[in-house]
């Protein structure tokens, strides 16, 4: 039998998306620019929704936690990416690394469920108009907004750690721009069985649990809109889902093509580009997205900027 090197890995070499150097200032001016516009734009629309009283309101108090969220997790990845644009020695502590994937996976399932939360609060607010003081109380939005956080990282805690449970001993080279969990079980020479299918199962029923929440919401609103008879009414109904729908769509179609496969060689390329949607395209277009589509925050904007 061939004799394999157990040697305990300290540190990681993250690939990045590219190994061409006369690509790497392209890409780091162009992914920085994102950053600070996804920075200035999420800070923007949390400040705009504290300062304006008007915006004090269910639908408001989740887009702000949204808006933290997309924060966050672009923040967990981006300036080690930026670093390593810039840098010949591409590395990144094995800690570094179990905090970042930690992270990473903590913060997608809370915002899975944040934009299920936003879901049901439209389904409330058109469906059942007169009780939604009564339904959507100080109490309820708060519990809606605290149980994603909770149950993302202790989710993602339990998924972490099953990865790096796991023996690394083939490489230390992840094909990756931060440690996302399939292209670390393919650096594993332990048996991936458990890990694999936990995060399989995970995904899957995440997935598909917070999506069924968000179509279930919106069958019910679109029965509820067509029922209104003028169409100005319809109108207004629907410009309210409207920005999260598209944020939704954006979200959970890349999502969908990352994780609820295993782990190959080509999954893994694909990955990286499939990534750089989740973890820059719908962090710095959710701002834009809820501002040009929606008159109430354009009008607190216009109010702030005087």
């Amino acid at each position: 039998m061939p004799v394999t090197n157990r040697t305990s890995v300290t540190e990681f070499v993250l690939l990045g998306l590219t190994e061409r150097p006369e690509l790497q200032p392209v890409l780091f001016v162009l992914f920085l620019v994102v950053y600070l516009i996804t920075v200035l734009g999420n800070l923007g629309m949390m400040s705009l929704i504290r300062l304006d009283s008007r915006l004090h309101t269910p639908m408001y108090f989740f887009l702000s936690n949204l808006a933290f969220v997309d924060l966050c997790y672009t923040s967990t990845a981006t300036p080690q990416m930026l670093t390593d644009f810039l840098s010949e020695r591409k590395t990144i502590s094995f800690v570094g690394c179990f905090v970042q994937c930690y992270l990473f996976i903590a913060l997608l399932l809370t915002e899975f469920y944040i934009l299920a939360a936003m879901a049901y609060d439209r389904y409330v607010a058109i469906c059942n108009p007169l009780r939604y003081s009564v339904k959507m109380s100080r109490r309820v939005c708060i519990c809606l907004a605290i149980c994603p956080y909770v149950y993302g990282f202790s989710d993602g805690l339990f998924q972490a750690i099953l990865t790096f449970r796991m023996t690394f001993c083939k490489s230390n080279i992840i094909n990756h721009f931060y440690c996302a969990d399939p292209p670390l079980i393919k650096l594993s020479c332990s048996d991936t069985y458990v890990k694999e299918h936990a995060m399989l199962i995970s995904a899957s029923f995440n997935l598909s649990t917070s999506l069924s929440i968000i179509l279930v919401s919106y069958a019910f609103i679109i029965v509820a809109i067509l029922r209104i008879k003028s169409a100005e009414g319809r109108h207004k109904a629907f410009s309210t889902c409207g920005s999260h729908m598209m944020a939704v769509t954006l979200f959970y179609g890349t999502l969908f093509c990352m994780y609820v496969r295993p782990p190959t060689d080509k999954t893994v390329e694909e990955s990286k580009i499939i990534a750089v949607f989740y973890t820059f395209v719908s962090p710095v277009l959710n701002p834009l997205i809820y501002s040009l589509r929606n008159k109430d925050v354009k009008q607190a904007l216009r109010t702030v900027l005087r």
